[in-house]
């Protein structure tokens, strides 16, 4: 099989070929037919979050069709095309996967993290953590919903029934979750950076109500607002933005420093609150919703072995939407 490996953090991936793996009790083998580059890739890579498996094969929005299946594993699964997010693998014992938030396990695995992921040919994954896909669909198009969706999904649950909310920063997972929210009839405040005129462009496209840029006020103050980009300064901002009684959901993984801020920012019963991982049910949910809601994505294709190109672009703001890899 072809990977793209990171070898030293800060490094770039390492072109390599390695044999094929084979499946254990309990797991399943999947030709990539694409995978989705995320901004935890960059973080993976970058070296903001500790302790990542070494050598590593980054990617967790991976779609690909099983070939081989190991003990436990009902062989009608070879053939089908699933999807393989960044939640690989929970404890199952823990107290939070015992309370239904297996989202915070105290022993997870995570694909492309502490688990090789699929930036390569074939990839290995839990059966239980694989969902099945539309064997018709794109699998570019469907492939930045294994995190970027996911990740939005549950940050607009956690934003809760609002009617106003306010996306910041209009990449792969605001512009997932903007449809979702205009196919719910809810008004879209898109926020990006202020020379970003294209996204806010894109935005309108997908039928936000107003875009802007981050630093801006929106036109009223919003009920809820979710931080997607990983700037920390944007909650002082998004927090001025929403009205009493709103909230402001981070729903990044890694995000700078929050500076110091007044009181009065948070008090009128307004609420901060992150997003951590996924749960099996965050999945299932979204990818009906998904496909109820016709949700397009946008994406620029890039070859495995322009992994690093990938990256750079994604990590300079190049890009619109997702960028995907392709074996």
């Amino acid at each position: 099989m072809r990977a793209m490996v990171l070898e030293e953090i800060g490094k770039p991936l390492v072109a390599v070929e390695r044999p094929l793996p084979d499946p254990l009790a309990g797991q399943i083998r999947l030709r990539v037919e694409a995978c989705a580059v995320c901004r935890t890739d960059l973080h993976v890579v970058d070296g903001d979050l500790p302790q990542p498996k070494l050598p590593l094969i980054p990617g967790h929005e991976i779609v690909g069709v099983v070939e081989a299946v190991g003990s436990g594993v009902g062989p009608e699964r070879i053939g089908r095309r699933v999807g393989v997010p960044w939640l690989g693998h929970t404890c199952g014992t823990c107290f939070y996967c015992r309370s239904a938030a297996e989202n915070l396990c105290d022993a997870p695995l995570f694909t492309g993290y502490t688990r090789d992921g699929g930036f390569a040919t074939d990839v290995i994954a839990d059966a239980d953590y694989a969902f099945e896909l539309d064997p018709t669909g794109d699998p570019v198009a469907l492939a930045p919903l294994l995190c970027a969706g996911l990740i939005g999904w549950r940050s607009l649950k956690r934003a809760s029934d609002c009617r106003r909310i306010g996306l910041y920063g209009f990449g792969a997972a605001a512009h997932i979750i903007a449809q979702i929210c205009t196919w719910q009839k809810r008004e879209v405040y898109a926020f990006t950076r202020p020379s970003d005129t294209e996204a806010q462009r894109f935005a309108r496209e997908l039928g936000a109500a107003w875009a802007g840029k981050s630093d801006e006020s929106p036109p009223e103050l919003l009920d809820a607002a979710i931080i997607f980009a990983p700037v920390g300064s944007l909650v002082p901002t998004a927090l001025r933005a929403v009205r009493k009684g709103g909230r402001v959901v981070c729903g990044g993984i890694h995000m700078s420093d929050i500076p110091a801020m007044p009181y009065a920012l948070i008090w009128g019963e307004r609420e901060l609150l992150s997003v951590a991982n996924l749960t099996r049910q965050d999945a299932r949910e979204f990818l009906a919703i998904a496909a109820r809601a016709r949700v397009h994505t946008r994406t620029t294709v890039y070859p495995l072995e322009e992994a690093n190109a990938a990256l750079d672009d994604l990590r300079h703001g190049r890009l619109s939407g997702a960028a995907v890899l392709v074996p």
